[in-house]
């Protein structure tokens, strides 16, 4: 697979503007989607969107706070499709507009989740061929990837714009410009705390008002909830940095070095990955980002262009155009 170049032009190339433009202006396909829920072993569900296909069967795991309305979703499930492959969109726990039935909630870690639905798709006749984790999605599924090494269900599998290092990615966000997009998160994890806990009872005595950073969200909330000593604790055990050496399985991994996510030092090496790793390192392109075009009006992004040949080239399905 030939590297493709990503020159970002002048008009888009801070950070903050890739980070931000399709959010706004990306248009979202209109696809009819199937939805499916799986009953989890812990009387939990997680909720599954499909999209109609053939092929090969995509998982995309979504970002923090992230659903079937975040701008990457439903346009790479189209582009997916124009390639010849069945993607499926999975809802981590509490994520498709209904509130999960357990105290606990979805985070950064929980590949028992992803485990789990990989497990019933095959049981049921319909494996997954490859997955691609957005975020904090793919921090999740690469850390998933390191854990199961070669007995992984997977084919394939990409990640975009991953926080390696949650704790430096939580410091990250605190500072400069970035603290617009803690503002934002913040602001959805709170409302999806207090509407999931306005119908049950929450273990917690927490005061929101006073929780002013994703550091003292997950402090007092995320780490209490999925069973962690703290905020300190959860981002040691489940950040993915220190599994991808053990990863086996032909994993391409999108970054941009100016994500404002994260710093640039937390971007792996090669050193730092297994085998089936191929690093596509950019200098630009935001987070989960990467658009590219010389008018604003007629863009293209890196993502539609670099993964689904990527899955084309490690599984086995027709060759077609994505345009």
């Amino acid at each position: 697979m030939t590297p493709l170049a990503f020159t970002p032009p002048r008009w888009l190339r801070n950070p903050h503007l890739q980070t931000l433009w399709p959010k706004f202006f990306r248009t979202r396909p209109a696809l009819p989607l199937r939805r499916e829920r799986v009953e989890l072993a812990d009387g939990d569900f997680i909720d599954l969107a499909w999209a109609d296909g053939s092929g090969p069967r995509v998982l995309m795991l979504h970002g923090l706070e992230g659903n079937l309305r975040s701008h990457y979703a439903l346009p790479v499930m189209d582009t997916l499709c124009r390639a010849g492959m069945q993607p499926v969109f999975m809802h981590l726990r509490g994520c498709s507009g209904e509130p999960n039935r357990l105290p606990r909630t979805y985070h950064s870690g929980a590949v028992e989740d992803l485990a789990e639905v990989l497990r019933h798709l095959q049981v049921s006749g319909r494996p997954v061929a490859a997955a691609i984790g957005f975020s904090l999605g793919g921090n999740l599924l690469l850390r998933y990837l390191g854990i199961a090494g070669s007995t992984s269900l997977l084919q394939a599998a990409a990640a975009v714009s991953v926080p390696f290092v949650l704790a430096d990615a939580a410091r990250r966000l605190e500072q400069g410009g970035s603290r617009i997009y803690q503002h934002y998160l913040l602001s959805r994890l709170k409302q999806a705390y207090r509407r999931k806990f306005a119908a049950m009872a929450s273990p917690l005595r927490v005061d929101l008002d006073r929780v002013r950073t994703l550091w003292e969200y997950d402090q007092q909330v995320t780490a209490p909830l999925n069973g962690f000593a703290g905020a300190d604790d959860y981002y040691q055990r489940c950040s993915s940095i220190g599994y991808l050496h053990r990863i086996t399985t032909p994993t391409l991994i999108l970054h941009s070095l100016d994500d404002p996510f994260m710093y640039p030092g937390n971007v792996p090496g090669p050193h730092q990955v297994g085998p089936g790793v191929r690093l596509a390192v950019q200098t630009h392109g935001g987070h989960v980002g990467f658009i590219d075009g010389r008018f604003p009006w007629r863009t293209r992004c890196l993502i539609d262009r670099m993964i689904p040949p990527f899955f084309q080239q490690q599984l086995t399905c027709p060759i077609a155009s994505s345009d």
